[in-house]
């Protein structure tokens, strides 16, 4: 008798712990929908002072005939991911849209 009181006891508990978690979760996505935050790169870059606005560039990348972009991806404010197919390997850029450079590539040849 003693050891089911016990477990329905701890039963009870667990149950309550279970609600308020849920209750709590529930709280948080509301709040951080309702309140959204900058993202830290935002906020690092406000405090920077304001720079000149760059001259426009011509950016060639040099690849071969028949490549094609398959996909771009942002990595930060001056990097991109560039997917390339055809007149080769497929591969992965990596640019710096401040330089204007090709920093890299990857080859993905099987």
């Amino acid at each position: 008798m003693n050891g089911t009181r016990a477990l329905l006891a701890l039963v009870i508990v667990m149950g309550v712990l279970i609600v308020a978690g849920t209750t709590g979760l529930v709280a948080v996505v509301v709040h951080r929908l309702a309140h959204p935050q900058p993202h830290a790169i935002a906020v690092a870059s406000l405090d920077q002072a304001p720079q000149a606005a760059m001259p426009p560039r011509r950016a060639i990348a040099h690849e071969p005939a028949g490549t094609r972009i398959t996909g771009v991806v942002r990595q930060s404010d001056t990097l991109l991911s560039i997917a390339l197919t055809g007149g080769g390997p497929d591969r992965i850029l990596v640019w710096d849209l401040g330089r204007a450079v090709k920093l890299t590539e990857i080859s993905l040849e099987p």
